[in-house]
C-alpha cells in the first residue's frame, strides 16, 4: 500500500497509469478525462476497461475488477506489489532504495528472482566472450552459414556454450552460491550424494555444510553445465532481461543430445508466458498494429534481420492462451508464419485455434514447400518475402483449402470429412455473424447445402455453448475420461514403486491401469475430438521414466485439469473400472459415428443409393452396438 512519504507513494504519485497500462492495453480516448479499451482480466469484444487519468485508477464495468496502478501491475504480471513497484520505478528511470518485505518468504522469493536474473546475465556474458575466443570458431561458421553478421550476433547477444561441463559453473561459483546456480536451469548434478537441493538462500555464507566427511567442494564438483558445444540464443523477457536460453548443438554424436536444449522452467522463466524476441518487437508491432509470428527463433532473427522488427517466436513449443494474450495487448492482427511442412501445418492449426479464441484478426502466410522463414529469406531475398506476406491469405480460406486438399470433395465422404476437419474451426469463432459468413463461403467451396451447413453448425455451437460456458472446464469432462487419465498417469507410480514384483510363475500379473489404458487408447483413438483429446495425447507420449507427471508439457488449462483429476483420487483403479470407462467412451464414439452418418445421409440427398444403403445399414449395426452393454470395438471399428 503507497502511504505518504513512502516509496511506493512517491512512484504512484510521478507515475502515469496512461501511459503504463497503455503499454498492455490499446486505449482510446473516451471523454475528458476517460481512455476506454478491452479489458485484459476477461474476454470481451466491446470494451469496457476504463481508466482515469486525473483519479489514476482503472475499472472495468464487464467485471469488475478495478484499482490503482500497482493493482494494474501486480494482476497482469502476476507478481507482488513490491515487484509491480519496482518495475513501475524502472519504466519512469526512478532510482530504487533498498525495498523491505512485508514477510521472510516475499523477501526470499523476490532475491532469488534478482539473483537468478544476475546469473542469467553473467551466463550470457561468458557465452557471448566464449564465442569470440578460438574454442568458437565453430560456432561462428555455423551464425556466418545462417546469414547473420556482427550486428545482429551482437544485438540478440547470441554466444556459444564451450564444450566443458565445468567452466561457466567455475566462473559463476565465484559469485553466486551452489543452492543458487542449481535453481537456475543452467546446471544438471548427479545425484551421487545424500543431499537434495534446499531452501535458497542468496548469501554465500548461508551455503549448509555437507554432513559427515564429505566437504561442499566435493557436491560442487557433481554439477556440470547442461548446455554444452551449442550456439545460444538468449530469451528476454518483455523488459529485455534475460530469463533463459535455447542451445543448438553444434555436435553429431550419438551423445550430443536434443538438436534444439531449452532451460527449465524456472522462478523467472515460464515458457508458456513468453514470446521470443518481445521486448525487441513490441514498438514496431503498436505502430504498424500487427505482429508476424513465426515457430523458431532462427526464423525470428532472420526475419527481423531483414527489417521486419514486428516479428515474434513461439520458440518451437505449442502456442498457449497465455501468450496469445500476452500478444494481444499489443496487438490483435497477426499473421502466422510457420513451417509448411507437416508438424508446422498442425501446428499452425492449434496456433489458430488460440488465436481464433482469443478473437485475433488472423492471416497466414504459407511459402514454397521446403522453405521455412529464414532459408525463404537467404534464398530469395527480403523483397520476396515482403511480396509473400502482402499476399497472406485470411486464415479461414488457408483452412479451407487445407481440408480441400486432404479430402477431396468430389465424393459425400470427401465432404463429410472436410467439413469434419473444418467444424472445430468454425466453433471457435467468438462472432455469431462471421460463423455465419463462413458456413456460407464453406458450403459453396465443398458444395454442401448451406441449410445443413447451417443447422449442424448451430447445433455444434450451442453444444459447445453449453458445455463450455455453463460449466468449468473440469465438469465438461466424463467420468471414464478422468478414470483413463488416472490410469495413465499411475504409469509413474508403477514405475517407481518398489511393492511392484510380479509373481514368481508369471501366470498371475499384477495389474496395470497404466498400460490397459494405454493400449485402449492407441488401439481404437478412443480419445479423438474430446475436450481432453491434448491432454491424454500428451500423457500417451510421455516416457515411462519420467516420475513427475505434472511436468508433463501441457497448456496451462490442460495442466490445471490433470491436478484436479489427480487430486480427487476417491476410488482405487481397478481392471473392472478401467474396462467400464473403456466401454463407455467406446459409447461416445458410436454416438459421435452416428452423427456423422447422418450428416453424409443429409449430404446426399438421394444422390447415390448404392452409398445411402450402405449408410443405413452401418447406421442400424451401430445402433444394436451401442445397445451392447459390452461394447465389442469390433463393431464400432466395422463401421468406421
Amino acid at each position: 500500500m503507497a502511504n505518504p512519504g513512502d516509496f511506493a507513494y512517491t512512484v504512484k504519485q510521478q507515475a502515469d497509469i496512461v501511459r503504463v497500462v497503455g503499454d498492455y492495453v490499446k486505449l482510446r480516448k473516451a471523454g475528458a478525462q476517460n481512455y476506454s479499451g478491452l479489458c485484459p482480466f476477461h474476454e470481451e469484444k466491446t470494451p469496457s476497461f476504463s481508466v482515469h487519468a486525473t483519479r489514476q485508477f482503472f475499472y472495468c464495468f464487464g467485471c469488475g475488477v478495478s484499482g490503482d496502478i500497482f493493482d494494474f501491475v501486480q494482476k497482469i504480471e502476476n507478481v507482488t506489489f513490491m515487484d509491480a513497484v519496482r518495475a513501475i520505478a524502472q519504466k519512469l528511470n526512478i532510482a530504487i532504495p533498498q525495498i523491505s518485505f512485508n514477510s521472510p518468504a516475499e523477501a526470499r522469493d523476490a532475491k532469488l528472482r534478482t539473483v537468478l536474473l544476475e546469473i542469467h546475465e553473467r551466463a550470457c556474458d561468458c557465452f557471448q566472450e566464449y564465442l569470440r575466443r578460438p574454442e568458437g570458431s565453430l560456432a561462428r561458421q555455423y551464425l556466418s552459414g545462417r546469414g547473420l553478421d556482427e550486428a545482429m550476433i551482437k544485438q540478440f547477444r547470441i554466444g556459444y556454450a564451450p564444450d566443458s561441463g565445468f567452466l561457466l559453473k567455475d566462473r559463476l561459483q565465484r559469485e553466486f552460491p551452489e543452492e543458487v546456480l542449481r535453481e537456475s536451469g543452467l546446471f544438471s548434478w548427479k545425484q551421487d550424494d545424500s543431499r537434495q537441493p534446499s531452501a535458497v538462500s542468496t548469501q554465500p555464507e548461508q551455503v549448509p555444510q555437507e554432513t559427515g566427511s564429505q566437504k561442499p567442494e566435493a557436491a560442487l564438483q557433481a554439477m556440470y553445465s547442461k548446455f554444452r558445444n551449442r550456439v545460444m540464443f538468449p530469451i528476454a523477457n518483455e523488459t529485455g532481461r534475460v530469463i533463459a536460453f535455447t542451445g543448438r548443438t553444434l555436435s553429431t554424436d550419438e551423445k550430443a543430445g536434443p538438436k534444439y536444449l531449452n532451460s527449465p522452467e524456472t522462478a523467472i522463466y515460464s515458457k508458456s508466458r513468453v514470446l521470443f524476441n518481445l521486448s525487441q518487437a513490441k514498438e514496431a508491432i503498436r505502430k504498424l498494429d500487427y505482429a508476424i509470428l513465426v515457430e523458431g527463433q532462427m526464423d525470428c532473427i532472420s526475419v527481423f534481420a531483414a527489417g521486419f522488427h514486428n516479428v515474434l517466436a513461439s520458440s518451437g513449443t505449442a502456442f498457449t492462451e497465455l501468450q496469445a494474450k500476452l500478444l494481444g495487448r499489443f496487438s490483435k492482427n497477426v499473421v502466422v508464419n510457420f513451417d509448411p511442412d507437416t508438424a508446422g501445418a498442425k501446428a499452425t492449426e492449434r496456433t489458430l485455434g488460440v488465436l481464433t479464441e482469443e478473437d485475433f484478426q488472423i492471416k497466414v502466410l504459407t511459402l514454397d514447400a521446403g522453405f521455412d522463414p529464414d532459408l525463404y529469406i537467404r534464398r530469395k531475398g527480403k523483397d520476396a518475402y515482403s511480396d509473400a506476406l502482402r499476399n497472406s491469405q485470411r486464415y479461414f480460406d488457408y483452412l479451407i483449402e487445407r481440408a480441400r486438399a486432404q479430402f477431396p470433395v468430389r465424393s459425400a465422404e470427401g465432404k463429410v470429412k472436410a467439413l469434419n476437419y473444418l467444424m472445430p474451426h468454425i466453433q471457435r469463432v467468438p462472432s455469431r455473424i462471421v460463423r455465419d459468413e463462413l458456413s456460407h463461403e464453406i458450403s459453396q467451396k465443398l458444395g454442401i447445402d448451406s441449410a445443413v451447413l447451417r443447422q449442424e453448425l448451430k447445433h455444434a455451437v450451442s453444444k459447445r455453448s453449453v458445455s463450455e460456458f455453463k460449466a468449468p472446464l473440469e465438469n465438461q469432462v466424463t467420468d471414464a475420461e478422468k478414470i483413463l487419465i488416472r490410469a495413465l498417469a499411475s504409469a509413474t507410480e508403477m514405475q517407481t514403486s518398489e511393492e511392484r514384483i510380479s509373481s514368481r510363475d508369471g501366470t498371475d500379473d499384477e495389474f496395470d491401469p497404466a498400460r490397459q489404458a494405454n493400449f485402449a487408447l492407441r488401439s481404437e483413438r478412443l480419445h479423438d475430438g474430446l475436450a481432453t483429446e491434448l491432454l491424454i495425447e500428451a500423457l500417451l507420449k510421455e516416457q515411462p521414466e519420467s516420475v513427475d507427471i505434472l511436468r508433463v508439457e501441457l497448456q496451462e488449462g490442460d495442466r490445471n485439469l490433470l491436478a484436479a483429476i489427480l487430486m480427487k483420487e476417491e476410488e482405487d483403479l481397478s481392471a473392472e473400472r478401467v474396462e467400464g470407462a473403456v466401454r463407455a467412451l467406446r459409447r461416445i464414439q458410436g454416438r459421435r459415428k452416428l452423427e456423422q452418418i447422418q450428416i453424409e445421409l443429409l449430404a446426399l440427398k438421394n444422390q447415390d443409393p448404392e452409398r445411402m444403403q450402405a449408410l443405413l445399414q452401418e447406421r442400424v449395426r451401430l445402433k444394436l452396438a451401442l445397445r451392447d452393454p459390452g461394447m465389442a470395438s469390433d463393431s464400432i471399428a466395422n463401421s468406421a
